[in-house]
C-alpha cells in the first residue's frame, strides 16, 4: 500500500465498528464487514488510482467527500439496508442445488447465492440504490450510466424512476441488439438509451461516452458507474455496497451448515458481483476464492475477455489495472457470449488480490457456458444469466477434481430472462427460430 496507512486504518476501524452495529439491526448478528480499503490515493497495492482530466477533479473530490461522510454515518448504512429490504427483497436466499450436484457425481455440495431474486433481476441494484442515496445527499437531479448486459441499465433506470431523477444510459450498439429486452424496459422506465457506435460498440465504449457526458454536465449530473472499475472512489464505493452479498452469505452458510464454504465461485467482468461475495471472506484463509472470466471462443483464439490470461497491466479509463491489450498498450477487441463480461479491464481490487494469490482466476468458454446453463435449467428449474453461468461452467469443469465433501458456493449474480435471444440462438432452438420468422412475416 502507498503511504499514510496508519490514519487510514484508524478511520477504517471506526466505520467498520459503526457499520457492524447497524448490520446487527438487520438480524445478521455475526456478519463480517471485512472489505479492502485503498490507500489515500485510491490504490490497492499498485492498482487503482485516479487518472482523470482536470475538469473532473472538483466533482471527484466532492464524490470522495460525500462517500467518506456516508461511510462514517451510521444512519446511512441503515437507510441503505432499509431500502434494500423493502424495495429489493433482501436478504436474498442461499439455495442448496442437490440435483445439479448429483448430475456432477454428488460427492460434494453446491449452494448458490440467489442474487437473481433481487428486484430488477441481478446484483446490480445493490450498488445502484446505494449510489442513489448518495445522489440525494449531493442534491443532483440527473444520473447517467453505462451498461453492457443491460442489467445495470435497468437497475439505474429503476432507481431513477423511484427517486424522481432524469436518467440517460449509454450502451454499445452491439449490446443494444443482443440485449433488446433490457433496452425496452429501460425506455419504459423513462430512461433515454443512447446506442454507442464507436470503437467496438460494446461496454468500454459505453463507459467512454458516459464519461464525456459527465464532463459536460457536472453541476447537475452524477455518473452511476456500475462496476468496481474506473477512478477512485468508484472501485471502493461499488464494492462497499455490493459487500452486502458476502455479508449475508457468511451468516446464511453458517446457519445452513455450521461452517463457511470451502470454495466460492463468481463470474468476473468488471468485478462487482465477485467483489461483493469475495471481500467479506477475504481474511478466511480456509475459503478458496475462484473468479471466472469470459473464455469466449477459447484462450488460444484471442476472441475472449480473460484479462488475467491474456492481458497486461496498463492505465485506461481513469485507473490502473490488468487490461486486454497488446504490447503497445492498444486495447484489443474482446468477445464473450455474455455482454456483461465483454470488457477490456477488471477491478483494481481483484488485480491486487490476483497478485497476492488470494483469488484464483480461470475462464469458461461460450460453449461450456451454454452447456452449464442448460444443465442448471433442467436440474434445478433456475434460469441463470449467461454471466452467472460462467461460474457454474467452471464448477462443472473442475468437478472431477473437487474433493469429496467440499461445500461450494456460487454467486448466481442474475437471471437469464434478458438472454433469451442469445440462449435460443446458441442452442439452435427450432421452435424459437420459427416463432421469430413467423412474427417477422406478420409485420
Amino acid at each position: 500500500m502507498k503511504g499514510q496507512l496508519t490514519s487510514q486504518e484508524n478511520v477504517r476501524r471506526i466505520y467498520l465498528q459503526i457499520i457492524k452495529q447497524k448490520i446487527e439491526r438487520y438480524n445478521f448478528n455475526s456478519m463480517s464487514t471485512q472489505t479492502i480499503t485503498p490507500d489515500v490515493s485510491g490504490y490497492y497495492g499498485e492498482y487503482g488510482g485516479m487518472f482523470i482530466p482536470e475538469i473532473l477533479r472538483t466533482t471527484f473530490d466532492e464524490l470522495v467527500a460525500v462517500f467518506t461522510e456516508a461511510k462514517a454515518d451510521p444512519e446511512f448504512w441503515q437507510s441503505y439496508v432499509d431500502v434494500m429490504q423493502s424495495y429489493s427483497c433482501r436478504p436474498t436466499p442461499v439455495t442448496l442445488l442437490e440435483n445439479f450436484a448429483n448430475s456432477l457425481g454428488g460427492k460434494f455440495q453446491i449452494f448458490c447465492k440467489r442474487e437473481d431474486l433481487n428486484h430488477t433481476g441481478a446484483h446490480k441494484v445493490n450498488n445502484v440504490m446505494g449510489q442513489g442515496l448518495l445522489v440525494k445527499r449531493m442534491g443532483k437531479k440527473r444520473i447517467i450510466a453505462e451498461t453492457g448486459a443491460g442489467q445495470h441499465g435497468v437497475a439505474t433506470a429503476t432507481m431513477a424512476a423511484k427517486m424522481g431523477l432524469e436518467c440517460t444510459v449509454y450502451m454499445g450498439s452491439v449490446d443494444v441488439e443482443r440485449q433488446r429486452p433490457n433496452v425496452f424496459w429501460m425506455e419504459q422506465l423513462g430512461a433515454k438509451v443512447i446506442p454507442v457506435t464507436e470503437g467496438t460498440a460494446t461496454l468500454k465504449d459505453a463507459i467512454n461516452a458516459a464519461m464525456r457526458d459527465w464532463a459536460e454536465s457536472l453541476e447537475t449530473t452524477h455518473y452511476v458507474l456500475g462496476t468496481t472499475c474506473g477512478p477512485h472512489p468508484f472501485p471502493e464505493m461499488v464494492a462497499w455496497f455490493q459487500s452486502i452479498i458476502g455479508q449475508e452469505s457468511r451468516e446464511q452458510m453458517l446457519k445452513l451448515s455450521d461452517k463457511l464454504p470451502d470454495r466460492i465461485y463468481a463470474c468476473v467482468g468488471g468485478g462487482s458481483n465477485a467483489s461483493g461475495i469475495f471481500l467479506p471472506f477475504i481474511e478466511d484463509e480456509s475459503v478458496e476464492l475462484v473468479g471466472v472470466e469470459a473464455g469466449g471462443h477459447g484462450l488460444d483464439t484471442g476472441a475472449h475477455a480473460a484479462r488475467f490470461s491474456g492481458g497486461s497491466v496498463g492505465i485506461a479509463q481513469g485507473y490502473k489495472t490488468y487490461f486486454f491489450q497488446d504490447d503497445e498498450g492498444q486495447m484489443l477487441h474482446t468477445h464473450s457470449i455474455a455482454a456483461g463480461l465483454d470488457y477490456i479491464g477488471v477491478s483494481p481490487i481483484l488485480s491486487h488480490l490476483h497478485d497476492q494469490k488470494r483469488i484464483r482466476f480461470t475462464a469458461a468458454t461460450d460453449e461450456a457456458v451454454i452447456s452449464a446453463t442448460k444443465l442448471l435449467i433442467r436440474t434445478e428449474g433456475i434460469i441463470p444469466a449467461l454471466e452467472s453461468s460462467h461460474a457454474f461452467a467452471s464448477v462443472v469443469e473442475e468437478a472431477p477434481d473437487i474433493p469429496d465433501g467440499t461445500q461450494v458456493l456460487i454467486n448466481l449474480s442474475g437471471r437469464g430472462d434478458k438472454d433469451i435471444f442469445n440462449i435460443a440462438e446458441a442452442i439452435g432452438d427450432e421452435k424459437w427460430q420459427e416463432f421469430l420468422q413467423t412474427r417477422a412475416l406478420k409485420h
